[in-house]
């Protein structure tokens, strides 16, 4: 089975099913997924598709791991679930704005990070390999920060230590 671009091992178990609560009037496809390994938790899927193979709905529920997470993003670092706006076109505006915000965070922190860590190194995650969101916003605060509070009052105002922790706390905080 392919998990976000990685090959793994995963034992399937599919079974039509009456979901009584859910959809009381037809069969659905159940499909169970473990790690043979035992160290992810089993996840459980469900298709109204009976012919369905087990791989191909687990396949499609992992290619939807990216979007749902955009959507998360958006939704929480970026305001997308609460716009300030009620009228007319404004929330469907407010909507693709923050997508288009989402998109430009990450064009910005791939064409200058490439695939650098930008995260500083934390003792409860040191095999981290790749940037969350949340790194990429904080990258992108640092780096605004830097140049508005720094380059505006000039570096001798503040230890240059100081300066650095100070930003990073300002930038994981926000």
């Amino acid at each position: 089975m392919d998990e976000r671009g990685k090959p793994v091992e995963r034992l399937l178990l599919c079974r039509p099913v009456l979901w009584y609560s859910v959809c009381p009037e037809r069969m659905v496809l159940l499909v169970i997924v473990r790690d043979p390994r035992g160290k992810q938790h089993d996840d459980f899927f469900f298709t109204t598709d009976l012919q369905a193979s087990g791989k191909a709905v687990t396949s499609h529920y992992a290619g939807r791991w990216s979007i749902e997470d955009t959507f998360r993003n958006v939704k929480q670092a970026l305001g997308g679930e609460d716009p300030q706006t009620w009228k007319g076109d404004g929330p469907q505006r407010a909507a693709g704005l923050s997508l288009w915000l989402y998109s430009a965070v990450w064009s910005w922190y791939i064409t200058t990070w490439g695939t650098k860590p930008s995260w500083p190194s934390l003792p409860w995650y040191p095999e981290k390999q790749t940037p969350s969101f949340a790194d990429a916003l904080a990258t992108l605060r640092r780096a605004m920060w830097n140049q508005r509070i720094f380059h505006r009052c000039g570096r001798r105002s503040l230890p240059r230590k100081m300066a650095r922790v100070l930003i990073e706390a300002l930038a994981q905080a926000a």
